[in-house]
Parts: structure tokens; C-alpha cells; sequence
């Protein structure tokens, strides 16, 4: 481990910032402080994570949402100071690590499946899948 990823491993741990596993494809809500003026608060935007770039203390991640018929996307700096939190809303389903696909497509096209069991935190126990008992 060269100088420059022990600084950034300093940094990092030092912001204490706590974010959520999460994947492209899950529906997030990113509370970001906003400041107008002299006042601060806290303003969410929920969407799909279509990009995800793990890059240490330089990690990002891309949010995409539909706001009055309109594809709006955001890039966020995972351990910015902006970021007053991430909060995993519903986990998807998908193949790819780059959702950019979903740019071109509307309505029910732009669906990602939920994976299943995996909803808010909850997972399937071991041998619990289902089938017949004997």
C-alpha cells in the first residue's frame, strides 16, 4: 500500500461517514444538505443507482429518477460532505454494472425487478428456499 491510499484510508476513516451496501439497479434516497442563502436543510432525491465507481476516497455513483416526464440524473461523491446520508429503499435485480440502457427506455421498459428476500435488509435463511418438505 503506496503513501497516497494510507492517506486515504486516514481520510476516510476519519469522516466516519456510514454508507449502506448497495448495488446499480437499487432504488435509493440520498438526503443532501442544501444551502439557500443563510439557511441549511436537508433535500432527497430518490431514484435508481445506474453507475456505481468504487474508487476509495474517490468512489461516486450516479442516481437516475423521472421527475415530470423527465429522466433527471445526479453523480454523487460517495464521502462528500454534501451528503448528510443514503438510505437503500429496495434492492434490484440486475445483470449489468452500468444501468446507461435505461436512458433510452420509458414506462414499463425502465423496470427493474426487486430481488426477492432481499427487501429492506432482510435476507432468506439458508435452506429456506422453498420446495417439499418429506
Amino acid at each position: 500500500m503506496n503513501l497516497i491510499q494510507k492517506l486515504e484510508q486516514e481520510e476516510m476513516q476519519r469522516m466516519k461517514k456510514i454508507v449502506p451496501e448497495f448495488s446499480p439497479g437499487d432504488t435509493v434516497i440520498v438526503r443532501v444538505n442544501v444551502v439557500e442563502g443563510d439557511k441549511k436543510r436537508e433535500q432527497a432525491f430518490e431514484g435508481v443507482v445506474i453507475a456505481k465507481r468504487n474508487r476509495g476516497l474517490r468512489s461516486a455513483f450516479t442516481v437516475r429518477k423521472i421527475s415530470s416526464g423527465e429522466g433527471v440524473e445526479r453523480s454523487f461523491q460517495t464521502y462528500s460532505p454534501l451528503i448528510a446520508g443514503v438510505e437503500v429503499k429496495r434492492k434490484g435485480e440486475v445483470r449489468r454494472s452500468k444501468l446507461y440502457y435505461l436512458r433510452d427506455r420509458s414506462g414499463k421498459g425502465a423496470r427493474i425487478r426487486e430481488k426477492l428476500g432481499e427487501r429492506l435488509g432482510e435476507s432468506v435463511a439458508p435452506g429456506a428456499e422453498g420446495g417439499a418438505t418429506e
